[in-house]
């Protein structure tokens, strides 16, 4: 019996000698001595130390532990001990190749045969666990700083992005998405997108963007949406698949605003189309009076015609002179398109009547009367600008006169107020007839047979207010003359 007893104790040795922990026993004496009173064989794997060794007591439990973990150990310990209560520490100790080790201490109070309070337990190497959950720790940490780099990049991005499902429903939007569509995420989550921004005209384009997308396609594409108000953006459009083991789980759509470019391409084709046009009128412009000015003097130089000549020579002046002024109008439209606005107190008085003044050479300029009243505090603008707007109205007032009539008038009203200008300026010359009042500022356009001018001078009053600011509008009636309504910013500090 005591055969089978002892072998019974050498296998259940045998097996406790072969886990991979160290079983353990924890004894604390009368004297307030403590010590290992049994440890399994694994303990000289994970120390490095025999065995009998660490049961001599020639080793104190704090040589291995580690400094930074000693306090929490003594603490766990002393508790235990006191209370005589279970404990279960986790921390570092070191082998006898001072290399660190990461282990678990759970243990139980155990009352012994002989009085004595032992503490029974298992001392466990978890360096792999910790290596784990470090390398899990890390992992979240590049987790969460991804997230919260796309989070930033997300919301804080210029562009409007959108984050649907695989149906094509909204799961996210991000702030510059309502700023640019003016939609909320609360409007939009859960409802799809195409009901909101596709206009109804490109309904089929927005079905088969989602679908392209889901059928794993990078699409990007030049189109047009609608913003909460129906007004339309230009946007380009890129839409990403979002995959999650091999399947399109949602999409992804960046749009971009464009309208500010597409606008700058349509003025630019404008400008590319008044410059053809510019090109043109100029070179036939400067080319008719100067072929007039050839042809008179070759005629002034043929034989008899001395009597003539005078005649001629008052000719040629005339030529010379519309020469002049086309030239005129030209740098006058070339400054006012390069020129910066330069700001400046306006007297508007002063400068309607010296421009009045300074077009007394024209032909029937003798013949136009002028009011003007001007009212309200100091207004500030462009000085130069300004002189172009009433020089090129004044002038365009002196041509389209009534010839017949003895006397012709302009009317000019000046309102400054607080934040703008009130301009009325009024005559009551031939006046412009139904079919001419929308294309009198267009660049070279003459509305009037009569016309001696360039053609640029309404194009560079509506030109120099653009400049300002401002707003311009007309109304004529033909017989009754002209009226044109200005309204101009105050650019006052």
């Amino acid at each position: 019996m005591n055969t089978e007893k002892r072998s019974q104790t050498l296998s259940m040795q045998q097996i406790i000698d072969n886990l991979p922990v160290v079983v353990f026993e924890y004894t604390v004496k009368p004297d307030g001595s403590r010590d290992f009173t049994y440890l399994s064989a694994s303990c000289e794997k994970i120390l490095g130390i025999k065995r009998e060794l660490l049961l001599s007591g020639s080793y104190p439990m704090k040589v291995f532990i580690h400094r930074d973990d000693w306090p929490d150990f003594e603490q766990h310990l002393e508790h235990a001990i006191t209370e005589v209560a279970p404990l279960k520490w986790e921390g570092r100790i070191f082998n006898a190749n001072a290399q660190t080790i990461w282990i678990e201490v759970s243990c139980e109070p155990v009352r012994l045969p002989d009085g004595l309070i032992a503490w029974s337990g298992v001392l466990n190497d978890i360096g792999e666990r910790k290596e784990l959950e470090q390398k899990k720790h890390e992992a979240d940490i590049r987790y969460r700083e991804a997230a919260t780099l796309f989070s930033e990049l997300f919301n804080n991005s210029p562009m409007a992005i959108v984050l649907l499902d695989s149906e094509g429903n909204v799961k996210q939007v991000n702030r510059g998405f309502e700023l640019l569509f003016g939609y909320t995420i609360t409007e939009l989550h859960g409802n799809s997108l195409n009901q909101f921004i596709v206009p109804q005209e490109l309904e089929s384009e927005g079905n088969d963007l989602n679908s392209l997308i889901s059928a794993e396609q990078v699409v990007k594409i030049e189109t047009t949406r609608l913003r909460r108000d129906d007004v339309p953006v230009s946007v380009i459009i890129y839409g990403l698949p979002i995959h999650l083991e091999d399947k399109t789980i949602g999409i992804f759509g960046v749009y971009v605003d464009i309208t500010d470019q597409k606008k700058i391409e349509e003025e630019l084709k404008i400008r590319n189309s008044e410059l053809d046009n510019f090109v043109y009128k100029v070179s036939h412009d400067l080319r008719a009076p100067l072929s007039s000015v050839l042809g008179l003097v070759n005629l002034a130089q043929m034989p008899g015609n001395d009597d003539s000549l005078a005649e001629y020579v008052k000719i040629i002046g005339n030529k010379v002179g519309q020469l002049d002024h086309f030239i005129s109008d030209v740098l006058s439209h070339s400054k006012n398109l390069k020129m910066d606005v330069k700001t400046g107190p306006i007297d508007f008085d002063s400068i309607i009547r010296k421009t009045f003044q300074d077009l007394n050479y024209m032909r029937g300029a003798d013949h136009v009367d002028l009011n003007l009243q001007v009212t309200g505090p100091v207004f500030h603008s462009d000085p130069w600008r300004i002189g172009e707007i009433f020089r090129n109205l004044i002038s365009n007032a002196i041509k389209y006169r009534k010839i017949k009539d003895e006397v012709c008038s302009v009317a000019i009203r000046v309102d400054v107020l607080a934040d703008v200008a009130l301009i009325e300026f009024k005559d009551n010359g031939i006046g412009i007839s139904p079919e001419n009042l929308n294309r009198i500022f267009e660049m070279f356009y003459r509305a009037s047979e009569q016309s001696e001018g360039s053609g640029l001078g309404l194009y560079i009053v509506k030109n120099a207010v653009e400049k300002l600011g401002g707003q311009l509008t007309v109304d004529s009636k033909p017989g009754a003359g002209t009226t044109f309504q200005i309204t101009l910013p105050n650019k006052a500090d």
